[in-house]
């Protein structure tokens, strides 16, 4: 196994999951990283398929608001990330990606590690492909300074935890409310 590949095996192997949902698709992965090291998009928009994203999820360490964007591609309000580049560490990719897309430094306040997992078929201009997303939790207030990467995002708000219960859920990443349950406090 190559060893930006294993280096992702060890991440999912040490994952503890919130939910039986997240169980499967850790094993899911799991199995995919054994039988390839073909885990990198090469060719947009799905080769190879399925690939490694990082999402960065910017939440508000006093009130719990969640920053999201208005994904101009997915048609759904997602939280800042991007594919995993050819031997890229998926930590890696969510420090770049939070400087892209948000304009923001992430020294010490973006997690080691993802703590949530998933595996699903994207869905918008690109659809129709499985992207195997890494969550990191992003520390940021909702007073700092956003500069949202107008090709990505339409719009980029802020969202308090009462929002996003109360919200359609067909809005958002089908997983967000699970990844929310398993990282509040």
């Amino acid at each position: 196994m190559r060893p930006a590949v294993a280096a992702v095996a060890r991440l999912v192997a040490s994952f503890r999951p919130g939910d039986d949902r997240e169980a499967a698709d850790l094993r899911t992965a799991a199995a995919w990283l054994e039988r390839t090291d073909d885990v990198f998009r090469r060719v947009r928009p799905a080769i190879p398929d399925p690939h490694l994203v990082s999402y960065v999820v910017p939440i508000d360490p006093d009130s719990g608001h969640v920053l999201l964007g208005e994904h101009r591609n997915a048609g759904l309000w997602l939280p800042p990330g991007g594919h995993v580049e050819v031997d890229e560490h998926p930590a890696a990719t969510a420090h770049r990606e939070a400087a892209e897309e948000l304009g923001v430094e992430t020294s010490g306040r973006l997690g080691a590690a993802p703590v949530f997992l998933t595996v699903t078929t994207t869905v918008g201009i690109d659809s129709g492909h499985t992207d195997v997303s890494l969550w990191f939790v992003l520390t940021l207030g909702r007073d700092e300074p956003v500069s949202a990467d107008p090709a990505e995002f339409g719009s980029v708000r802020w969202w308090a935890p009462a929002e996003l219960r109360s919200a359609d859920a067909s809005a958002f990443d089908p997983a967000l409310g699970r990844f929310l349950a398993k990282v509040a406090p």
